[in-house]
């Protein structure tokens, strides 16, 4: 008896709340809106304000305690797994960047000293050649110089011989006029006046020449 009263009991909400869905289908089907009225019934009349629920002043709370665990959330991953990261590849092109101006000072290094041994080399390279200029320069200049002392040594030998051998013949010569002139004055007296000696005619001229 007592199942049988409890469950006419239980029945008869059920049936209650068959026969309410039935109402609100057909509601449903004779006015479409009813179905949203129907839903805010359903949630048993919530308070609906009518404002964006994240700037709803009812739901700060939860949202400042969302944003609390959100920040320390993001906070223990950047500062437990992204910042080591970043770090560690800020690290490694610091290093690279590093390697890279070493390698650029020493190349300017080895650039500035192989500009100075050139320079030195050009410099070395043109005081050689000024001394083989030089030296070739005073080479020719001394050969020029003897090659003129012999010329001019062997014109003054000619010179000389050729003066010695005009007052040679010219000693000769003059030995030569007293007997020219001897026989001259012998073939002009012979004509004039006879024979005359020539020992005579000779001392006549001898006696003209002083």
């Amino acid at each position: 008896m007592v199942t049988q009263a409890y469950a006419q009991e239980a029945a008869a909400p059920a049936e209650a709340n068959v026969e309410g869905v039935d109402h609100a289908v057909d509601a449903i089907h004779a006015d479409p809106t009813a179905e949203t009225h129907a839903t805010t019934e359903a949630h048993g009349g919530e308070h609906d304000s009518g404002v964006f629920p994240p700037f709803d002043p009812a739901t700060f709370p939860s949202q400042l305690l969302w944003l609390a665990l959100t920040f320390g959330a993001l906070y223990l991953l950047m500062s437990r797994v992204a910042l080591p990261r970043i770090g560690g590849i800020l690290e490694n092109r610091k290093g690279i960047i590093d390697a890279d101006l070493a390698a650029a000072d020493a190349s300017r290094q080895k650039t500035d000293a192989a500009i100075a041994a050139y320079e030195a080399a050009l410099a070395a390279a043109k005081a050689k050649a000024q001394g083989i200029a030089s030296q070739t320069r005073e080479t020719i200049q001394a050969d020029l110089a003897a090659k003129r002392n012999a010329v001019e040594a062997d014109l003054t030998a000619k010179v000389s011989a050729a003066e010695a051998r005009i007052a040679g013949t010219k000693a000769e010569a003059l030995t030569h006029v007293g007997e020219i002139a001897t026989e001259t004055a012998q073939t002009v007296v012979t004509q004039l006046v006879g024979d005359v000696s020539t020992d005579s005619v000779r001392a006549a001229v001898a006696k003209a020449k002083e």
